[in-house]
């Protein structure tokens, strides 16, 4: 694993006022893409976003603004989702989504944050259970976007959107949360946040442990106080057979979460693991 490029991770995400949510995004990707030029990258947004400002001026109102950058984004340059292969990995790198025009919900989203802040609009991102969207202020009021296509979204058909999660949560009748939970703006780090564990998603799914242990290192970074984060990266370096890292990793999370609900696992795993090392 490259020092220099968890270094530089960790210095965009180290404070919350100032992390730079479309480089750190970016930058993920160099765990499977080690020679990646990051700042590249950016610089290629940022010719986008100086064609998009050459269709504004001053007098440009906000809704305007707003249509001339979805034009530009779905209808010219065709940003859109890979309906053939949804969950690949590579609809999640920057890159390879201003490469592919393909991408999912949160990716789009960040491009399109990026691409709004650049000429005036306030984006931000909201994490909606199972669909990230966009939120909009206008003078008009709050626009609830799709990512996937520009589309606003109603009130009703953002509750039927999240039903189905509600009812699998458990959240109905007296328990019933309103919407308005879950159209809230996230922070810069909520949003890497679930931007890498759709990435964990996918790698766990196909076992690719080396690829997965970039995206771990990664969030354990991003979420330091998360005791489950590191007790993961532990159970991944075991799967990689690096055996001491992943016993410090699971014997700190029993030694700060002694009475967690996996602890029996967690303690069996590293009994595994002693007897292993004393073999080595």
């Amino acid at each position: 694993m490259p020092t220099q490029q968890l270094d530089y991770f960790a210095s965009l995400v180290a404070e919350d006022e100032r992390l730079p949510l479309t480089e750190a995004a970016i930058a993920v990707a160099q765990h499977a893409y080690p020679d990646l030029d990051v700042q590249g990258v950016l610089d290629h947004i940022d010719q986008m976003a100086e064609k998009l400002k050459t269709r504004i001026t001053p007098e440009t109102s906000a809704i305007q603004r707003l249509q001339i950058l979805k034009h530009y984004f779905y209808t010219e340059l065709g940003f859109g989702p890979n309906p053939n292969d949804f969950y690949a990995p590579e609809n999640s790198y920057l890159h390879q989504i201003i490469d592919n025009r393909r991408g999912i919900p949160i990716s789009l989203a960040i491009l399109m944050m990026e691409l709004g802040n650049q000429i005036g609009l306030k984006i931000r991102g909201v994490s909606f259970p199972n669909h990230f969207m966009m939120r909009i202020s206008l003078q008009q009021g709050e626009i609830i976007m799709d990512p996937l296509t520009g589309a606003s979204l109603s009130k009703n058909e953002l509750q039927e959107m999240l039903d189905p999660y509600l009812d699998a949560k458990g959240y109905r009748g007296e328990l019933s949360l309103p919407l308005n939970i879950f159209l809230r703006a996230s922070s810069p780090r909520e949003i890497l946040s679930r931007f890498l564990k759709n990435l964990k998603m996918i790698y766990s799914e196909h076992e690719r442990w080396e690829r997965l242990l970039g995206v771990q290192e990664r969030l354990v970074i991003l979420l330091p106080d998360s005791l489950e984060e590191i007790r993961d990266r532990g159970l991944i370096f075991a799967q990689l057979e690096y055996l001491r890292p992943a016993l410090a990793d699971m014997q700190r999370y029993l030694r700060e979460s002694p009475e967690a609900e996996d602890a029996t696992e967690i303690r069996d795993h590293i009994a595994t693991l002693e007897g292993q090392t004393k073999l080595h």
